[in-house]
């Protein structure tokens, strides 16, 4: 890629075709990323540093975000990482049609600190699968299973990516899981249907396929592959949960731990109780489970302030 301005911008607009003609996301979506890319192309445009798309400018960027000003809209954290995640999609892009490095690969959104993730509904949650299984998407068969997953086992996206066939049998109805959570503890967590007819289908449909990309062998070997046939990495799951959102045209904030926290948070709903919940999330202490009851606590408020004839 040329590190000039024409030449960035002829790159933004090819990417922009690319997401909308050939990925086809929602005209919502794509007027988001432009807003985004069209924003950092004046930013590199004021500002005095070699025009690059590398991590230093990125970071600066952020940085820049970050600063209150009259002259242009603010953006909260949530809206700072989102725009990170659509500079480091163009890089993806750029570096795969040029055949070169993708400067960007390590670069992290950053992290949204003192807030938990809004819990999705199950409306939100089943249009999530369904952009995830996309007939679009040419790898829908292990996008699907690892969204099913997810809100199956409420695992976090770190143990999700470490796990190996040997943690998982589908040859029983009962499906258990076993993850390796904090610290190396394991535990035991049920999936029910939906999971296993998903996992099954990744199994015997793509899987092979995937696996026969890599000329490595591994006494692990990992459940979920990528492209190369390795395994999959945390930002690659992660930007396959940001592209199912995508799909879905959902307008919440979606991320691996917003499904976990769908997870407990409808587990709660449906009467589970709290120290099976604390077992599931491989939590070790009760309090920090308890965080997850405040949607729930709230929806009793909510409950009693409507149907409580002195309660207003």
């Amino acid at each position: 890629m040329g590190n000039d301005l024409a030449s960035l911008r002829s790159s933004v607009d090819d990417y922009l075709t690319h997401i909308s003609v050939e990925r086809g996301l929602s005209k919502n979506t794509v007027a988001s990323y432009r807003r985004d890319l069209r924003r950092f192309l004046q930013f590199l445009e004021d500002d005095s540093a070699p025009l690059q798309l590398n991590s230093e400018n990125l970071q600066r960027y952020v940085a820049w975000l970050r600063i209150d000003s009259e002259d242009r809209e603010h953006l909260g954290e949530s809206s700072i990482a989102r725009a990170v995640v659509s500079i480091r999609n163009l890089s993806t892009f750029i570096a795969k049609e040029s055949g070169g490095e993708d400067s960007l690969r390590e670069f992290a959104p950053p992290k949204i600190p003192g807030r938990l993730p809004k819990a999705l509904t199950m409306d939100e949650v089943n249009r999530l699968i369904e952009g995830s299984g996309s007939p679009a998407n040419p790898w829908a068969p292990r996008d699907q299973a690892i969204v099913e997953l997810l809100y199956a086992s409420g695992a976090r996206i770190s143990e999700l990516i470490d796990l190996n066939l040997t943690d998982i049998d589908l040859r029983d109805e009962s499906v258990v899981v076993k993850v390796s959570g904090k610290g190396g503890k394991e535990r035991f967590i049920p999936v029910g249907s939906f999971a296993r007819t998903a996992l099954q289908k990744y199994l015997d449909d793509q899987r092979p396929t995937l696996a026969m990309k890599s000329s490595r062998t591994s006494k692990n070997e990992p459940l979920f592959l990528n492209t190369r046939g390795s395994r999959l990495s945390r930002q690659s799951a992660w930007q396959i949960i940001q592209e199912a959102a995508e799909r879905a045209d959902l307008t919440v904030e979606v991320s691996p731990h917003s499904l976990r926290h769908s997870f407990a948070t409808h587990l709660l709903d449906g009467g589970a109780d709290i120290r099976v919940v604390q077992e599931l999330l491989g939590h070790s202490s009760a309090t920090t489970t308890q965080i997850y009851t405040l949607v729930t606590i709230d929806k009793i408020r909510e409950s009693y302030s409507t149907a409580h004839p002195r309660a207003r």
